[in-house]
């Protein structure tokens, strides 16, 4: 029989995983692993462990690491046995390592010797564990104890270890970014360069990885190798490569998404650049589009991408357009979702790519999927114009309908806001359709709005044309009116209509009188907030001004429990409102004028209304008045 070679374990250690996966609980797999925590802890204290028990140790330190306890105090025997002359030891001993200690541990240092030792080792396995064992342990202080042999491997004759060589410096690269420390005066942007033409497409790959890093950070630096990256790219896609690297019968789709997202970084804002690889840009485009699998579609949305993001090109948008519109009527949400979304990216380059295809974005919005709703509605929110805003916003305005979510409903009550703001055809439907979003956006409606929309009401259509905005107004009313009798509505909307009713009620079929009756029923029926029920005092006292006459009962119930009431403010209101009933027709009408609302109000700073009262108080022995500057002079007020 053949002798059985590699790794073998004990008959412990299998029946520890039999045990482990046959547990009913967690807190059975809990005890099994606390019974080997001990097992473990004492068998590290045997002197008689030899280098294969080690090397099991390990692994089933390794193994309770991995079932979320706590394995680190292993990490000495771990960092011993790295020095190991077994492969499959050394391996497992800096895998463990990994685990039990990080980059910042202060016993890194302890092997680090051996690190460089095996960096220089004839064996490529064993050079290739020390490059994964530095890419996690070793810090930016000590990169300097084994940069010169990671460049060294560089020009290794196996490109798996070249690879790994550039993945470390990629690492280096990133622990210290700006080259003040261990990188200062070393060249890696040089080396990266030089192993950017490496004959072995797996060391390219490695190096577009750590370029596609650094060109996000200094995008200037790189824009020299564009003809580097569109020679590359043209030769992935002309199928070049080895077949071992297609997927689905695509040549390279992965590289070619690195090196398509690595053209749009070094090509965004630059004329030049981006004119050097439109044509590879297409024609990758194009090909990608033939394929329809789902690889494929990934390099068209990449391509779409680069497209929207390097100075943009008329006939490369147009035909980018075309073949994102088919990701809109496609069955899966996820292609529709990038096809929005590429679709977004080109409205703010020019909103025509967009327009052309509006039909297939709404119906987007038919979608059961929540998420890509929410990116249609961003779409189309960008996409809005005077022509077409009344579809959109009609469309939002379903959404809000169906909506549940608070965030999602106050994101689409501000965008509906700022469309109805900027692109309504005429002052009604501004403000039908602000009613609607104060109706279905409830609480989540900021009160700014209202008071714009109050504002609106009360300034008119701004054209001068009196009789259509009493017109308007009274639409306004009975609207409201009808309003009033759904059971529940949001503060918001309630001080609205409050405001509404109590400035221009007298224009409701029913008089000043039937809004009274309305009003006292809304208080009679209601749990209103103290902030409502003082809108609704008000609104009160300004329809008994305009000749509302007496307080029906149930309106004159809820004024003597507002005088009653411990907030201040609705007791003065309510006894306000009592004194003006008292009051004559005249001095009614002189305290709240109607339609007074938009009128600018002269303040006299001085106050000259009081210099009589002033006058009386001083004969009477008051205290003459000190301005504060003389206060603080005085030490009265401190500052």
């Amino acid at each position: 029989m053949a002798k059985k070679t590699g790794l073998t374990f004990s008959r412990e250690f299998d029946s520890l995983i039999r045990a482990i996966g046959e547990c009913k609980s967690k807190a059975e797999e809990d005890a099994i692993i606390a019974r080997e925590v001990d097992v473990l802890k004492a068998r590290l204290k045997d002197p008689r462990v030899d280098e294969r028990h080690t090397k099991e140790v390990l692994v089933r330190l390794i193994y309770v690491e991995m079932l979320g306890h706590e394995a680190s105090w292993g990490h000495v025997t771990a960092l011993r046995a790295c020095s190991s002359k077994l492969l499959i030891t050394k391996k497992v001993a800096y895998l463990a390592s990994t685990l039990f200690l990080d980059s910042s541990s202060d016993l890194i240092v302890l092997i680090v010797n051996t690190i460089t030792r095996d960096l220089t080792d004839d064996n490529m396995l064993v050079v290739c564990t020390a490059l994964n064992a530095v890419t996690k342990l070793i810090s930016a202080d000590l990169i300097t104890a084994v940069l010169a042999p990671v460049i060294q491997l560089l020009g290794h004759p196996r490109d798996l270890v070249r690879k790994k060589a550039v993945a470390v410096l990629h690492r280096f690269e990133q622990l210290d970014p700006l080259h003040e420390g261990p990188l200062a005066g070393a060249d890696v942007d040089a080396h990266l360069r030089r192993m950017l033409c490496d004959k072995e497409p797996s060391v390219m790959c490695a190096v577009l990885c750590a370029l596609g890093e650094l060109a996000s950070r200094d995008a200037r630096t790189y824009r020299n190798l564009v003809p580097s990256f569109v020679s590359i790219l043209k030769q992935v896609t002309e199928g070049k490569l080895p077949k071992a690297f297609d997927y689905h019968k695509v040549p390279a789709p992965f590289i070619q998404i690195k090196l398509l997202r690595l053209l749009a970084i070094v090509g965004a804002g630059d004329v030049s650049a981006s004119e050097n690889m439109y044509g590879v840009v297409g024609g990758v485009l194009q090909r990608a589009a033939l394929h329809g699998n789902t690889i494929g579609n990934a390099i068209v949305y990449e391509a779409a991408r680069t497209i929207t993001t390097i100075h943009p090109n008329a006939n490369l948008l147009q035909s980018a357009a075309e073949i994102i519109a088919t990701f809109l009527r496609a069955a899966s949400h996820n292609l529709k979702y990038t096809g929005i979304d590429v679709l977004a990216r080109m409205v703010r380059i020019n909103p025509k790519y967009a327009a052309e295809h509006q039909i297939a974005v709404i119906d987007c919005l038919e979608d059961r999927d929540d998420t890509l709703k929410k990116k249609t509605l961003e779409l189309l929110y960008k996409m809005a114009k005077p022509n077409n805003v009344e579809v959109i916003v009609d469309k939002m305005v379903e959404y809000l309908r169906a909506v549940t979510d608070d965030v999602a409903k106050a994101d689409v009550v501000q965008r509906i806001s700022d469309l109805a703001e900027r692109y309504a055809p005429d002052t009604f439907w501004f403000i039908e359709t602000m009613n609607k979003v104060f109706e279905l956006g409830g609480d989540n409606v900021p009160a700014a709005m209202a008071a714009n929309l109050t504002r609106l009401i009360a300034e008119g259509g701004g054209e001068g044309d009196v009789a259509a905005d009493r017109a308007m107004r009274a639409d306004i009313v009975a609207s409201y009116l009808d309003l009033l009798a759904h059971p529940k509505l949001s503060d918001v909307l309630l001080t609205v209509i409050l405001w509404v009713l109590g400035e221009y009620g007298a224009l409701a079929d029913v008089g000043p009188g039937g809004v009274l009756g309305a009003l006292g029923r809304l208080a009679e029926g209601g749990a209103l907030s103290d902030h409502v029920r003082g809108y609704l005092l008000t609104a009160m006292a300004k329809l008994v001004a305009q000749g509302g006459g007496a307080l029906p009962p149930v309106a004159e119930q809820a004024v003597e429990d507002a005088a009653a009431s411990r907030n201040t403010d609705l007791q003065q209101r309510a006894l306000e409102l009592q004194a003006l009933l008292r009051a004559g027709p005249a001095d009614r009408q002189a305290v709240l004028p109607p339609d007074a609302s938009a009128e600018d109000i002269d303040i006299e700073a001085s106050l000259p209304f009081l210099d009589g009262f002033v006058a009386c108080a001083l004969q009477s022995g008051a205290a003459p008045y000190i301005p504060e500057s003389e206060r603080r002079q005085l030490g009265v007020v401190r500052g």
